[in-house]
């Protein structure tokens, strides 16, 4: 046991399929170049308190909270650790704001796992790091894809379908240089539980309608991997914005969500589009070279949203 046990945690967006990739269709999704750090510390109470330090969305860290309680049993349990005569404490910290579509609650689960097995000198691997992170991500999401917390734990660009089996299949998208993208926050805490159920009822309400938009979502993802691996950023970004459509068209979007992907688009974005649950939450733009990226963040920041300038297909080695 050590002294101090520290551990990071990506962000993420998802570039293409959220909701789509809980029924098996590919998904693709980017670390981002933001951060969270879980530390741990020796307490002197046979307990594990958790002090949230990061910077949040007004109203995130207490509407999650019982959920991030719940997340933390979890992990401790799958990682049969016992306080019941060392107690600890775990801050979390990093330069990740915690806020929906970002895969804040991700990130924490990861950088909480890591922090705990340096402090625990369990010396995990990444693949037992991602499958407790995943059973973290089940006190927020209730049946969790599975996709941020591997975006999160791996870092780089991720081809991810979720399998019934449980044997996912993950895959490294390798690009030869990181993307310049905006994130915009509508300031809305999103309820990602909510946004898979209701897209679950009206599933079995309209299959027909539904099979079509899962089918055309599904040749999207292919395109999309393809376009990546071609630096094609044009392509990408209409990919991007049909995704959108379809995100309209199952109903996890929003007013403001379709302002923000309008305002991005008019102001020179390649594409954008809702990353993560929906509802709420954040947009991704896609805005190669710094002066396009710095065009629509403060186009979307005198509009009164904030914004994160940021890069996908970051990996640990990118990391300072």
């Amino acid at each position: 046991m050590r002294m101090k046990g520290e551990g990071i945690g990506f962000g993420k967006a998802i570039l293409f399929n959220e909701h789509f990739v809980v029924y098996g269709v590919p998904a693709i999704v980017s670390a981002i170049g933001r951060y969270t750090v879980a530390r741990v510390y020796p307490s002197d109470k046979p307990d594990v308190i958790l002090i949230d330090n990061r910077d949040a969305t007004p109203g995130y860290k207490e509407e999650k909270l019982e959920q991030q309680q719940d997340s933390l049993r979890r992990m401790l349990r799958k990682m049969n650790l016992d306080f019941s005569k060392d107690g600890v404490e775990i801050e979390l910290s990093g330069t990740l704001k915690a806020a929906s579509g970002v895969g804040a609650s991700a990130a924490s689960c990861v950088a909480i796992a890591r922090a705990l097995s340096e402090y625990f000198d369990l010396n995990l691997s990444d693949e037992e790091i991602n499958a407790i992170a995943y059973e973290g991500e089940k006190g927020y999401h209730g049946t969790p894809s599975g996709i941020d917390n591997t975006a999160s734990t791996y870092g780089g660009l991720i081809w991810f379908e979720k399998k019934e089996d449980g044997d996912n299949i993950i895959e490294r998208i390798n690009i030869p240089n990181p993307i310049e993208i905006v994130l915009g926050n509508t300031g809305k805490v999103a309820n990602t539980s909510a946004a898979v159920a209701g897209v679950r009822e009206r599933k079995e309400r309209y299959p027909e309608k539904y099979a079509k938009i899962f089918n055309r979502a599904e040749n999207i993802a292919y395109l999309a991997k393809q376009a990546l691996l071609d630096e094609d950023h044009h392509e990408l970004g209409k990919l991007m914005n049909e995704n959108h459509k379809l995100l309209q068209q199952i109903e996890v979007s929003s007013k403001e969500l379709d302002f923000l992907v309008k305002l991005a688009r008019e102001h020179g974005a390649y594409g954008a589009k809702l990353t993560g649950g929906g509802l709420g939450g954040n947009i991704i733009a896609l805005t190669p070279g710094k002066e396009l990226q710095e065009e629509v963040a403060t186009a979307i920041e005198k509009e009164g949203f904030q914004t994160v300038k940021t890069k996908i297909g970051v990996t640990r080695r990118g990391v300072q």
